[in-house]
């Protein structure tokens, strides 16, 4: 599979705008593109779908472990002539003090696929040769292909930067002038969602397409992706039940897991210095074989969708579909009911503060959420599921399944997670290990467990903290995770469907 990786020095410089464009660009030839994202955002896929017509996949070292970006990687890719990656942050940058865990030279390497590094060559000239030079030489086990300079002022400054970069060794690719019909507006998290833009994002994709098709050599790039190296690993499949290997997960200060009751069997368990929330409780109930196989009827998941819930990896449906259930997504800005037999409801992450007084509005959805909840079907809920089931978020009511208020704040939480699941939930047991992300400026009154619920989790790091809340057969938490890096979660849920 053909295949590049676009990445910079930092944050800013334009990967977005030339890996967006480029996809574009392709497709514009007739090329089948796979686009693909480093790391846990949710937004950049949305762009790369309306320029590719697949779905965005993310590629993330940290959630789901180095050993399964390459698998991810080919079946996102599966039927297509050539894949483009867009890159996060700068290019050695990952998971804090974790190397180069979750970096986009990682993911380079796991991938054996040459980079392309887009540099902002606004405020400088012959500086950019001293720029590259570092990158290109950091890491001898990146292959830097070739560069796209983007925010050239003039021809002038066009040539003093092709004459500096002659002697590095890495050639240009591409020349991006200022424009600003490719802007994207952003907010408090970053980028508007295609979602939310409709018609001025499919323009925007356009204007960065043709950009890019102007500017770049696009047989020189496409040559490139042609000597990526082969891959040795088979494409996932969301129907293999069997997890993959356990995930190294750090534990700076000694804070790690209890030693097992007997070899392979680990006991229901709090997270160390968090004691007194655990609760044993007897495992999930699991038929014979996989959960959902061989079964011969579907439960129905309900999964949020629209303006106001987009963020969702779409390997979460394909793991439900897998596990025997029938995925219907609904919108909770405009549908009144949940879908008809919903037997389970998933509610990702998304921006509701945007739309909090147009959810409230919707009264009857409100009180159907409420209701399922009440009757024990199962919830999982993130980030934004979560502040939807509380009780009001910026003073406007909610569904009211959470004793808990939410409200927006100025300030940014945002990174890597370990967690220990602090009880038995819907999504996973006792003393079970997850990762996951967190990025949101609102906060919850009480952080974790109010009234009948108990927390969901106790976070490593930064600091050892309960999270989260389990309510029966409601989960809900500010954790975004990544249900291919623990697949007997999706199972796990449906199973709980069927039974409950």
């Amino acid at each position: 599979m053909p295949r590049l990786v676009i990445a910079a020095p930092a944050s800013g410089s334009g990967k977005t705008t030339v890996a967006t464009g480029l996809m574009a660009a392709l497709a514009g030839r007739g090329l089948a593109v796979s686009p693909h994202k480093v790391g846990p955002d949710y937004i950049d896929p949305g762009y790369h779908a309306l320029a590719t017509g697949r779905p965005g996949r993310n590629l993330d070292a940290y959630l789901c472990g180095p050993e399964l970006v390459g698998p991810l990687f080919l079946h996102g890719a599966r039927g297509c002539d050539i894949a483009v990656v867009e890159g996060v942050m700068g290019l050695y940058d990952g998971a804090a003090g974790q190397g180069e865990l979750a970096s986009t030279a990682q993911v380079a390497k796991l991938l054996r696929a040459p980079v392309v590094l887009v540099v902002d060559a606004s405020s400088q000239s012959r500086s950019v040769a001293a720029l590259v030079h570092g990158f290109v030489t950091w890491d001898p086990e990146v292959r830097i292909g070739g560069v796209i300079l983007n925010k050239v002022a003039s021809d002038r400054h066009e040539a003093l930067l092709r004459e500096a970069l002659e002697s590095v060794g890495a050639p240009v690719l591409g020349v991006l002038r200022r424009a600003p019909q490719v802007d994207t507006p952003a907010r408090h998290l970053g980028l508007v969602p295609a979602a939310e833009r409709h018609g001025a994002a499919v323009e925007a994709v356009a204007a960065m397409g043709a950009q890019v098709a102007a500017g770049c050599d696009l047989e020189a790039l496409v040559a490139l992706a042609r000597g990526a190296g082969a891959l040795s690993c088979a494409a996932w499949d969301a129907g293999v039940v069997s997890p993959p290997p356990p995930l190294p997960v750090p534990v700076p200060g000694g804070f790690a897991p209890r030693p097992p009751d007997r070899p392979g069997r680990p006991r229901p368990q709090s997270p160390d210095g968090l004691e007194g929330v655990g609760q044993s409780a007897a495992p999930a109930r699991t038929p014979d074989g996989p959960e959902g196989v061989g079964r011969s009827s579907k439960v129905i998941v309900a999964v949020a969708g629209g303006a106001a819930f987009t963020f969702s990896y779409a390997e979460h449906a394909e793991l439900l579909a897998a596990a025997g259930a029938e995925v219907v997504v609904f919108d909770p800005l405009r549908d009144e009911a949940l879908p008809e037999g919903t037997r389970g409801l998933v509610v990702g992450g998304g921006f509701p503060e945007v739309y909090a007084a147009e959810l409230s509005a919707n009264e009857p959805l409100r009180k159907a959420v409420g209701e399922l909840a009440l009757s024990g079907a199962p919830v999982a809920a993130e980030c934004a599921g979560l502040l939807y089931l509380c009780r009001e978020l910026d003073g406007r009511p909610m569904c009211g399944v959470l004793d808990a208020a939410a409200r927006m704040t100025g300030r940014l939480t945002l990174g890597y997670r370990d967690a220990v699941a602090v009880g038995d939930s819907v999504l996973a047991a006792a003393g079970e290990r997850m990762r996951g992300h967190e990025f949101h400026r609102t906060v919850v009154e009480p952080g974790a467990g109010a009234g009948p619920a108990a927390p969901a989790w106790g976070l490593h790091a930064p600091e050892r903290r309960l999270e989260g809340f389990v309510q029966h057969n409601v989960h809900a938490s500010y954790l975004h995770t990544h249900w291919a890096g623990a697949p007997g979660v999706a199972r796990r849920f449906v199973e709980r469907c069927r039974t409950s």
